[in-house]
């Protein structure tokens, strides 16, 4: 579709050079008989490189594309609006760009907003002095949870204090869903004070793309869905619940940086030799979940009562987290295929498939 709008866009552009030609008498343009003056002629032609231009950004995947798109639409419609006798047909071509320019505008401003949230988090990750975790800072912590840091690899090495991830994940938006949709997200996390920023983008259909915002920092949680960038879906932001179930999440995905177990805003309870409840508080949020882990030490699964939206009338439901498939990253053992699922009375809905693709630590 990019080509073809990039084709479209040129098509477009090369139209209105024939105003410039007809007011330069370069050649007979029969099509148009209204008398165009040089100065406008000028104008068309300026046009034709506005779109030619957008036609190029578009191409290249520049995110500022929309800019120059406008301009173009503005002058142009401007013109055909002075020749509408002969022109009157380039305003749906302009109908359409103008939509693309919009769809673009709002991927610009999704992308400035979450690159606005890295930043601060980026800041938190430099304030915090990374220390080397050792056998003796982890002796107060549940058997199950010391082994769990010995088998993952993280004794004697720097303690983590920022995260990048980067994932593709099969997702389902209800329980009757049948077919999965394919997603990418990426996700950043600080560990001085529990952040994350987290994006997915997936396709409902061939040209709709729907993105999502998940976010933890300072004592906040949000989510924000948009269709196309542009338009809200849901939104939930800083109440009660989903300020929970953000910091609850956090909670989960310290299986991705274990060093996080030694966090002060983390408490730990044992359960038995295999399992071990986490209880963590910041800012006055306060979330639990039980961490499961195999005869080895590795982590296999969390458990938690959560709640399924950020809504005044949203209900705890089971939510369980599980390990399929554990690789080294980074000299780490971490979880790389997870499953995510809610014990619902009607039976399991296993919405998630998450697959991470990179992970690097301490580079924000």
């Amino acid at each position: 579709m990019r080509i073809l709008f990039v084709i479209f866009l040129i098509i477009h552009g090369l139209i209105h050079l024939l105003g410039f030609i007809k007011a330069f008498g370069i050649a007979e343009i029969k099509d148009l008989t209204q008398l165009i003056s040089k100065p406008l002629g000028l104008l068309w032609l300026l046009t034709t490189l506005l779109f030619l231009g957008t036609s190029l950004l578009f191409a290249v995947k520049y995110d500022n594309y929309w800019t120059i798109g406008f301009l173009a639409i503005v002058i142009s419609q401007a013109l055909i609006f002075y020749f509408w006798k002969d022109a009157k047909f380039g305003t749906l071509p302009n109908a359409i760009i103008a939509i693309i320019c919009i769809i673009g505008f709002g991927e610009f401003s999704f992308k400035n907003m979450v690159r606005n949230e890295v930043d601060h988090l980026v800041k938190l990750a430099n304030e915090n002095i990374s220390d080397i975790l050792t056998e003796q800072k982890i002796a107060y912590l549940p058997c199950a949870v010391q082994k769990w840091l010995k088998c993952s690899g993280m004794i004697n090495r720097h303690e983590i204090k920022s995260v990048y991830l980067k994932q593709k994940a099969l997702v389902k938006m209800s329980p009757e869903q049948v077919q999965w949709k394919s997603a990418v997200a990426e996700q950043y996390f600080t560990t001085q004070s529990p952040s994350f920023v987290w994006t997915l983008r997936s396709k409902i259909f061939p040209l709709v793309e729907v993105v999502e915002r998940d976010k933890f920092q300072d004592g906040k949680g949000e989510m924000l869905i948009k269709i196309l960038s542009i338009f809200p879906v849901s939104e939930y932001k800083n109440n009660e619940k989903i300020n929970i179930v953000t910091i609850q999440r956090y909670l989960a995905e310290i299986v991705w940086f274990p060093s996080a177990v030694i966090s002060p805003y983390i408490k730990w309870e044992s359960i038995n030799d295999s399992s071990a409840k986490a209880t963590i508080t910041y800012k006055g949020i306060t979330s639990s979940g039980i961490f499961f882990f195999d005869h080895s030490g590795c982590f296999k699964k969390f458990s938690a009562m959560r709640f399924m939206s950020g809504e005044e009338d949203a209900q705890l439901k089971e939510w369980i987290i599980e390990v399929k498939e554990t690789e080294v990253r980074n000299g780490i053992k971490i979880p790389t295929k997870m499953t995510a699922t809610w014990k619902l009375d009607t039976g399991d809905w296993t919405w998630l498939l998450l697959e991470i693709m990179d992970v690097s630590y301490d580079m924000l």
